[in-house]
């Protein structure tokens, strides 16, 4: 979306825009989800598990972490990753205040 258009939308609804749209690849899915299994991650564990090479993979958890779904910590040679809670938070009220919704008002 344009930038002349964004502004024309909530903070909320431009944030959620981006957190979609970080999460709408499947490989970033599925280092969601991997990342949902393991207490934290180097970067290499996270190649081994996707059929993808290791430039890619990085472009993907730039990706992601760019927009706060996950965190990075450097420990030595190795960036460890997991994910943001409050950003997951942030995704889970947005879901759960739709899922409310249509309990209620749905025909």
């Amino acid at each position: 979306m344009g930038a002349s258009k964004s502004e024309f939308f909530s903070a909320q609804q431009n944030e959620m825009a981006s957190l979609f749209k970080a999460i709408s690849h499947p490989a970033r899915v599925a280092i969601i989800e991997y990342l949902l299994k393991v207490d934290s991650c180097i970067c290499g564990d996270i190649v081994n598990e996707l059929p993808l090479a290791q430039p890619t993979v990085s472009q993907h958890l730039k990706e992601l972490k760019s927009v706060g779904i996950i965190k990075g910590n450097i420990e030595g040679t190795a960036i460890c990753y997991c994910l943001n809670p409050d950003t997951m938070k942030k995704l889970e009220n947005y879901f759960s205040g739709i899922s409310n919704n249509l309990i209620m008002k749905c025909c």
